[in-house]
């Protein structure tokens, strides 16, 4: 099973991989880029992580989640974002890294409320795009 949840580096869900993990779901990530908030593309400490590996933020937050074993699936329709965003498997992530970043948490959501029933019922009326 897989169950696809807010997961970026400001929302790390830390405890709900946790158990995922012990009952045997994956977890793939849901705005992996925080829906571009808390200007993550120009965050410093990413930013600088990114430099040390001659990357963009994009690909260090996208490393981070698959060492974490979270699955990300990205959109875009510019070949120079889909370039970047495979290219994620020729660079590895120190655990002094992984840790900086854990820094980086806020333990909340700040894109939507995941408990407020009333966003639920709301987003299921909304219609998808053709």
């Amino acid at each position: 099973m897989i169950n696809q949840i807010e997961c970026h580096p400001f929302f790390q869900r830390g405890t709900d991989l946790e158990c995922a993990e012990h009952c045997g779901v994956a977890i793939e990530a849901w705005a992996p880029f925080a829906e571009a908030g808390r200007n993550i593309f120009t965050n410093k400490l990413l930013t600088e992580i990114a430099v040390s590996h001659n990357k963009t933020v994009a690909p260090v937050i996208l490393r981070w989640n698959v060492q974490r074993g979270v699955i990300v699936i990205l959109k875009s329709v510019h070949k120079e974002r889909i370039e970047e965003n495979i290219n994620i498997f020729d660079f590895t992530l120190t655990d002094e890294e992984m840790r900086k970043i854990s820094t980086l948490d806020t333990g909340h959501t700040e894109i939507i409320n995941h408990y407020d029933w009333h966003i639920a019922e709301f987003l299921n009326t909304v219609q998808g795009r053709e």
